[in-house]
């Protein structure tokens, strides 16, 4: 569940972030893709620590 919102996380903060520099659409799918990315990795290491830490 911390991986999809986060995932939904990235992709808004990395479009708002490319259409904030005035990108066009490829712009805008380059930063929601490499935000998208970053954020679900982050997800996925706060679900395993935390799952460690119930364990």
């Amino acid at each position: 569940m911390i991986v999809i919102i986060l995932a939904l996380l990235g992709f808004v903060i990395g479009f708002r972030t490319a259409k904030k520099r005035g990108g066009n659409r490829l712009d805008i799918l380059q930063y929601t893709a490499g935000y998208t990315i970053a954020f679900v990795l982050l997800g996925a290491l706060a679900t395993v620590v935390i799952e460690q830490m119930l364990t």
